[in-house]
């Protein structure tokens, strides 16, 4: 099997609520969470999980702390490669911070479950973080429940915190890596307890569920919100 490596790009950052990670817990402590495009190495084309924030300010006392926090150009360009020349875009899911800068990748082929590209083109007015036309001209190619997209890559359909969620399960020499399909970071898998469910939820039940499967099919876990994340050059590393 193709083995390949991770490497998370920080493109970007937010203050927020770790009540909005975990469900009914940590409400009122501020936290900020990174925001991530993947960039995983190891296959012949350019692939990118995620494409992030298109803007964003950060202080700098938090810039201090996470120099690796760059935008969506400078970020693709420490590993010589621009948005034209990204192949293919896998999203966990649409909330906005999520794929804000598919426009500028604009050869790419954005794969997606289908009821999670349903939910983005109609989204229910309680849900204020879909943006209804952000994918509007691109190639998007949508998929239905757990899927094999490539030798060592598959897509794994965790819903509840998005109708659509879908995890990555990338084959690396040191195990399984999985990019939940879910906004999370390290508190949502406590070494001591179950699992927490995510903060925000369109189905709270399923979102423990999805957050259940992960952990136990992963070797490797990488919360997609966790500013410990973006330190890392490489998983493995």
């Amino acid at each position: 099997m193709r083995e390949y490596t991770i490497h998370p790009l920080t493109v970007g950052a937010r203050e927020t609520d770790q009540g909005i990670m975990t469900y009914l817990r940590g409400y009122g402590k501020t936290i900020w969470m990174g925001v991530y495009a993947f960039l995983i190495k190891g296959a012949e084309q350019n692939i990118l999980v995620d494409t992030g924030l298109d803007q964003f300010v950060v202080p700098d006392h938090i810039l201090a702390e996470y120099p690796n926090i760059l935008d969506f150009e400078e970020s693709l360009a420490r590993f010589d490669l621009s948005p034209e020349s990204i192949d293919l875009i896998i999203h966990t899911h649409l909330h906005n911070d999520h794929c804000e800068n598919d426009y500028k990748c604009t050869n790419a082929k954005i794969i997606v479950q289908k009821a999670e590209y349903d939910f983005l083109l109609n989204p229910h007015p309680i849900d204020y973080r879909y943006f209804p036309d952000l994918l509007d001209g691109l190639n998007v190619e949508t998929v239905e429940g757990d899927f094999h997209l490539m030798d060592g890559i598959d897509l794994i359909l965790t819903p509840g915190h998005t109708p659509g969620g879908q995890s990555v399960a990338v084959h690396t020499s040191a195990g399984l890596a999985v990019i939940p399909g879910f906004c999370c970071n390290s508190k949502n898998f406590p070494a001591d307890g179950p699992v927490v469910a995510p903060g925000v939820h369109t189905d709270a039940i399923a979102g423990f569920e999805s957050a259940q499967r992960v952990r136990k099919m992963a070797d490797i876990l990488i919360p997609l919100h966790d500013m410990e994340v973006g330190k890392m050059e490489k998983i493995p590393a």
